[in-house]
């Protein structure tokens, strides 16, 4: 998750999934973003969504996919360090319970390795 208009440094990814540049802000979401546009389960990809009305402010989900069933499926990149931090969790649970709320059961995290 990220808040709208971040402005830290980004790779900019021309994915054949997605209708847009896929902007990715660290390592996490660009090797996962590489890993969705290999997966034949996943048919569009959108990233950097915005969660619309949501209180806590304007954040952004990182990866809201279409797979080849027609469900949504959702992902928050974090790294391990940030799981802790209250502020990570709280917004990881408002990102989970926005989601819920329209309809998307399949919601997780990527988390780099130990």
């Amino acid at each position: 998750m990220r808040k709208k208009g971040y402005k830290g440094r980004c790779e900019k990814k021309d994915l054949s999934k997605s209708q847009e540049v896929c902007r990715t802000y660290d390592a996490i979401q660009s090797n996962y973003a590489d890993i969705l546009q290999n997966d034949n389960a996943i048919q569009e990809i959108r990233c950097n969504v915005l969660l619309d009305g949501l209180l806590e402010g304007a954040y952004t989900s990182d990866f809201v996919c279409v797979k080849a069933d027609g469900d949504l499926m959702v992902r928050e990149c974090v790294f391990r360090k940030f799981l802790k931090k209250p502020m990570t969790m709280k917004l990881l649970d408002a990102s989970r319970n926005y989601w819920l709320n329209h309809g998307v059961s399949d919601w997780g995290m990527v988390i780099d390795e130990e």
